[in-house]
């Protein structure tokens, strides 16, 4: 068995009570670390109640509920839980999972000399962020965030020395997003009979406006004028659709706009699916729904100034434009469903998606980032 002192220790804010980009990627690095067959590790949850949806409770993690009725009752449970557990068990590392947490998890770390580490995924810290937050990190013996834009982005706003930074980039699961068949059904659905689709998904919030679904909406007349077929199917909903709605009707292309809402999540490989291209010129962290698409087999078009130049290799497997012109990201469509481009190979395209950006390569960029941290693996007895 596995000493407690070689467990790592995770703290959360969050994990399995709600959906969202950061909540996935969490789930994502704990699966990964659980592959690693490391001898497990702990993982205290300050929101998270016992019954919650967790996918993980049958791996050798041990989770940690914490949730209380009381914001302030949960908060001194987690500092009680965390204090014990570097007493007690002396972990090798601490990877807190939030900025938020940060500051807690920096106090307790340094009195008792555990190294910790420090999980960022994009936004929350692209700010200026408060003095003790900016000492967590200044202190952490690494900052891990998922894409080059979003550590530049952190480093810059908070003076932070970018040699602290190491990438944990998000992947994508290889099995749920395939190439596959189109569905008659969600043809006749959406009515793209005979028609060239561009596909985007996302939040439709006026806070939103960043995703570039105008922008891609403004750029339809140009992609018509050359494949006349064309239709853009927007999945995602907000308060923002009635503009979006009301901006095809102004520029004429409201028959080619298909706006199809809320898509569950098991649904939207079939989706993908129905994709000529993805379209999304936005300014994102990273950009998980690229990889998504190209895992499908979908090519892809996105930003030139944000995160998704991980996602994209850079253009190798994308194309990127600059996020508010709709005349590049016209010429950038009409390029894909021309269809001359290596990046629109369906094959290969999730072939190269899957090396960097598959849970394979998370788990052996886990393993690399916390081996300086672990202790060796004790060697195999002799076989007779």
């Amino acid at each position: 068995m596995t000493s407690s002192s070689s467990r790592p220790l995770f703290v959360f804010l969050q994990v399995f009570e709600w959906e969202g980009g950061i909540q996935s990627y969490v789930k994502d690095v704990l699966r990964a670390y659980a592959g690693l067959n490391q001898g497990g590790a702990t993982v205290l949850l300050l929101r998270d109640g016992p019954d919650c949806p967790n996918p993980l409770r049958d791996t050798d993690l041990d989770f940690r509920y914490l949730k209380s009725a009381q914001p302030m009752l949960g908060r001194l449970r987690l500092a009680a839980a965390l204090a014990w557990m570097l007493l007690r068990s002396h972990p090798p590392v601490v990877i807190c999972g939030h900025i938020n947490l940060a500051p807690l998890v920096q106090w307790l770390c340094d009195r008792t000399g555990t190294p910790y580490v420090v999980m960022t995924y994009g936004k929350e810290v692209w700010r200026p962020l408060s003095p003790r937050q900016q000492a967590a990190l200044a202190g952490a013996q690494q900052v891990w965030t998922i894409s080059r834009y979003s550590g530049d982005q952190m480093a810059q706003a908070n003076a932070l020395d970018p040699s602290r930074i190491a990438l944990l980039p998000c992947i994508v699961p290889g099995d749920n997003f395939t190439p596959g068949p189109v569905q008659p059904s969600l043809v006749a659905q959406y009515g793209l009979e005979g028609a060239r689709v561009l596909m985007t998904v996302a939040r439709l919030w006026s806070g939103d406006i960043y995703k570039g679904v105008d922008v891609t909406i403004r750029a339809l007349p140009a992609i018509a004028q050359v494949h006349p077929t064309v239709k853009y199917l927007v999945i995602g909903r907000g308060d923002d659709q009635p503009r979006l709605a009301q901006l095809a009707e102004d520029l004429g292309v409201a028959d080619q706009v298909v706006f199809a809402g809320y898509v569950a999540d098991d649904a939207l490989a079939d989706h993908y699916r129905l994709a000529d291209a993805y379209v999304m010129p936005s300014q994102e962290g990273f950009g998980i729904v690229y990889l998504e698409a190209m895992a499908c087999g979908i090519p892809v078009l996105s930003g030139d100034d944000d995160g998704s130049a991980d996602p994209l290799q850079d253009g190798r497997v994308g194309w990127r434009v600059p996020h508010r012109d709709p005349e590049e990201v016209a010429k950038a469509c009409i390029e894909i469903l021309t269809g001359d481009d290596r990046r629109c190979e369906g094959d290969w395209l999730r072939s190269q998606t899957l090396a960097h950006f598959g849970p394979d390569a998370l788990q052996a960029k886990l393993n690399r980032l916390l081996s300086p941290f672990m202790p060796p693996a004790a060697p195999k007895p002799p076989q007779p």
